[in-house]
């Protein structure tokens, strides 16, 4: 299986995608005090999903997914503050949380698959 094929990685870089599209419109203090942070913990998921799929021991897998749901807890913790702030539409919100709570699952699922199939192999 190809990194650009695992479903989680996908749903990771659409939320890459979505993540600009709120960016873009924030003022430049805006920006930098929430948008910057924001963008760098949605980038951080893909960016683990993709590190941990590229090595061997399902441990070292596994420690950059751990790293990949921590950095997508804080993108929801981000999303929060720009909500309550009123820097994004609810729509948008919406949208965003509707995936990312998705993706939370998906990774979730993806990291027990990794520690079921070590567990396999040790048989």
């Amino acid at each position: 299986m190809n990194l650009e094929n695992l479903e989680i990685y996908k749903m990771a870089r659409e939320l890459n995608k979505m993540a600009w599209g709120i960016y873009g419109p924030l003022g430049w203090q805006d920006k930098k005090t929430m948008g910057d942070q924001f963008l760098s913990a949605t980038d951080s998921i893909g960016a683990n999903i993709a590190e941990g799929f590229g090595r061997f021991h399902y441990l070292d897998k596994n420690k950059f997914n751990y790293n990949a749901r921590g950095s997508l807890l804080e993108t929801i913790y981000w999303l929060e503050v720009l909500k309550e702030r009123g820097k994004i539409s609810k729509e948008a919100f919406s949208d965003f949380s509707n995936k990312i709570t998705k993706l939370h699952k998906m990774l979730n699922s993806y990291i027990s698959s990794t520690k079921l199939q070590k567990a396999k192999d040790e048989v």
